[in-house]
């Protein structure tokens, strides 16, 4: 990767502490500021420890919670933009409204 600018370097560093935490990065050639921003902004709703997934049905809107080892945990991706975001507990997941997840 040619990195022109310390914010290209900066966005580097974010892909890489991205990958290290299970964030499958994918760069569009077309748009990578765009891809940047994306893995920049899940990655900073994550805490260490943190590793229940509280996404927003594209469908319904509902709050789901999911947990690691659960059917589609790995599938699912965090994007705070559309409200989504990471808890530390099933309890804080519970008492901000949020479900769990079936299956």
């Amino acid at each position: 990767m040619l990195v022109k600018s310390r914010s290209g370097l900066r966005d580097m560093a974010l892909v890489a502490a991205a990958a290290v935490v299970g964030f499958v990065v994918v760069a569009v050639i077309n748009q990578p500021e765009k891809s940047l921003s994306a893995v920049s902004s899940a990655f900073s709703s994550f805490k260490i420890g943190c590793d229940i997934k509280g996404n927003v049905s594209i469908n319904s809107g509902a709050k789901i919670y999911h947990v690691p080892g659960q059917r589609y945990y790995r599938e699912t991706n965090i994007r705070p933009e559309f409200g989504e975001r990471w808890f530390c507990s099933e309890a804080e997941a519970r008492a901000a409204g949020w479900r769990k997840a079936g299956g």
